[in-house]
């Protein structure tokens, strides 16, 4: 939610800031603005709505000889979205700016408190408190003048200043809220909320941990800890993303191109971590012993959203194959409830960005109960990767839509791999069958390229009869229980239909009351273990003259009797039916979201990372 791109170098700041912002619409977004200094003094451009909107008044300006500014995507909380709410926000001397990702909690006092000393505010947002905050304490100092405000602060944080006194210099800081820096010797000092912006101009990459302050210059970056004062020493990572991973590449959304690109992004999740030979997996990152694995009694998958549905789908992995007790979390509810947690359970966290607000508070809970930290992550080095005591990279590389599609799917190929580790370090898997499954996996990826272009043009023939529907409901059994779930959270996020997911079986206990010629239900039937039952919920929606889409496995006529709108995928192992079953539903809410004419990367109100509570 929102996003930062700040920059001091030799390059013309505004183009830097402009496109770096673009990159980050994903995060989702009302208004945005810029600010830069210029012949001493800061110009500062804000407006409401898209970036265009922001470069339609930008004019000239485009072509600013400045070389030192911030800018801001403003997804809005305190104060609606209007251009006085957009970031920068100045202190009343106009020589001082502020943008702000997070909530300042205690805003309200704070506010209170400037007003009495004689304080000008201009907007509604939490983040003007900040402005004036640090202008209270301002005298020559900035990084001082910064903390001492940062110390008055309850809440979440992500943040650059800018001050006129110091016309070379930016000041970052954060906590609970994302921060990273880019480096280069040449090309000058980068900050921003997440690490598109930074990959056309450099791959070297410093993340900041909570409660850290960053002096930033043109030819350095000093780090600061904001609870002592001291200086601290950061790593700088070098991130194997390219800023061609972030382009459409001749697609018409991202959203597309992602869901294309998932077969890749599985190989890369799964390669060089299954031996094809033996089917041993090998997972360098997990960090925890053998002794420390075989004390495990009881697994917490906690997560949200998307990942929340894949933890689901790997609850049933891990019980029926590593033989743990598994209980499943949405993480915005997981640390509001009586935990009995200890150091015999094992808590594994869920999440694209690795900086997801909720996921983030309820594995420090977990941690502070004696648990043991496992992260299932796509972004190196970010907070949740850094505090989990073992790590599974997803190696999907950045994902844009906001709708997410090959995160999800290299999740899945991430938690089967993390399922087989564990039954293979306890000792609960033959390594025949150990063998059979990795290799399943391997092969899973060729299996989903080859479909992909004769799948989507079916869908798209297909959503005709159904894009113009107001409701939908996606039912599936056992392992595709969650896939429904998945389908249908798609199909809302960017087509704005209404639409639930329900295992097949609950039907009769309720749903099936919304039956009638006028509902269309996708139903999840490949051949497997409860095939049977599913047809037997199938049928009920048909005499009930429900709009059934069908999905199966090639070869099973007896769909064809059910209904004429029947999508065939090939036969794979049933236990990764969860993965491939995915891929049509993901199509099928694209391709009514694309001739609904919906804004298919940036649905209304969504953002990509969810960093505030």
């Amino acid at each position: 939610m929102c996003g930062i791109v700040g920059y001091v170098g030799r390059r013309m700041l505004v183009p830097v800031v402009l496109e770096g912002l673009k990159r980050l619409e994903y995060r989702g977004y009302d208004s945005a603005g810029i600010v830069y200094l210029q012949d001493g003094a800061l110009v500062k451009y804000r407006s409401e709505g898209k970036l265009q909107n922001l470069e339609n008044i930008l004019g000239e300006a485009i072509g600013a000889p400045a070389h030192i500014g911030l800018g801001h995507t403003r997804w809005a909380t305190h104060g609606a979205p209007t251009t006085e709410n957009a970031h920068p926000h100045s202190d009343c001397t106009g020589e001082l700016v502020v943008v702000h990702n997070g909530i300042i909690e205690n805003y309200h006092s704070l506010r209170n408190e400037l007003l009495e000393k004689g304080h000008t505010f201009a907007s509604e947002t939490d983040t003007e408190v900040l402005a004036h905050l640090i202008e209270e304490y301002l005298e020559d100092d900035l990084r001082a003048a910064v903390s001492k405000a940062l110390a008055r602060v309850e809440g979440s944080y992500a943040l650059g200043v800018l001050w006129t006194g110091m016309p070379d210099t930016l000041i970052a800081a954060r906590n609970h809220s994302p921060l990273v820096l880019g480096v280069h010797d040449e090309e000058g000092g980068f900050m921003a909320s997440d690490i598109p912006p930074l990959l056309p101009y450099t791959d070297q990459i410093v993340f900041l941990d909570d409660l850290e302050l960053v002096v930033l210059k043109g030819d350095s970056h000093t780090i600061y800890s904001l609870v002592t004062g001291d200086k601290v020493e950061k790593e700088v990572k070098t991130i194997s993303w390219n800023s061609a991973m972030a382009e459409k590449g001749g697609f018409k959304h991202f959203m597309l191109k992602e869901i294309y690109e998932q077969p890749q992004a599985i190989i890369d999740t799964v390669s060089g971590r299954i031996n094809p030979e033996t089917g041993s997996v090998e997972l360098p990152e997990m960090n925890l012993s053998d002794d420390e694995l075989a004390g495990i009694e009881r697994i917490f998958l906690v997560a949200c959203g998307t990942s929340w549905h894949a933890a689901l789908v790997a609850k049933y992995w891990i019980e029926r194959w590593a033989k743990i007790p598994v209980e499943v979390d949405i993480a915005s509810e997981f640390r509001y409830r009586k935990l009995l947690i200890d150091e015999k359970v094992l808590t594994v966290s869920i999440s694209q960005s690795g900086e997801t607000a909720d996921t983030l508070a309820g594995i420090r809970l977990a941690r502070d109960l004696g648990s043991k930290i496992v992260t299932i992550c796509n972004v190196v080095g970010s907070t949740m990767t850094r505090e989990a005591h073992g790590t599974v990279y997803t190696h999907a590389g950045p994902e844009i839509g906001v709708a997410s599609t090959k995160a999800f799917t290299s999740q899945l190929a991430a938690l089967f791999l993390f399922t087989l580790y564990l039954a293979e370090k306890r000792g609960r898997m033959e390594a025949d069958k150990r063998l059979e499954l990795g290799r399943e996996l391997i092969n899973l990826a060729a299996v989903i390229d080859a479909m992909l272009p004769r799948l989507q043009e079916e869908i798209k023939k297909l959503i005709e009869s159904y894009y113009d529907a107001r409701d939908f409901l996606f039912v599936g059994r056992g392992l595709n229980f969650p896939i429904a779930l998945e389908g249908a959270l798609k199909l809302k996020e960017i087509s704005y239909i209404h639409a639930e997911g329900y295992a097949s079986g609950e039907l009769k206990h309720g749903p099936i009351a919304l039956i009638d010629k006028d509902m269309p239900v996708l139903g999840l039937a490949p051949k497997d273990a409860v095939y049977q039952k599913s047809i037997s919920n199938l049928e009920e929606i048909k005499a009930r003259q429900g709009r059934l889409i069908l999905i199966g496995t090639e070869g099973d006529e007896h769909l064809k009797c059910i209904t004429d709108d029947v999508i065939y995928l090939p036969e794979v192992h049933e236990e990764l039916n969860p993965i491939l079953y995915t891929i049509p539903a993901q199509l099928l809410s694209y391709e009514i979201a694309s001739r609904r004419g919906c804004d298919v990367d940036q649905p209304r109100n969504l953002a990509k990372s969810v960093t505030v509570e």
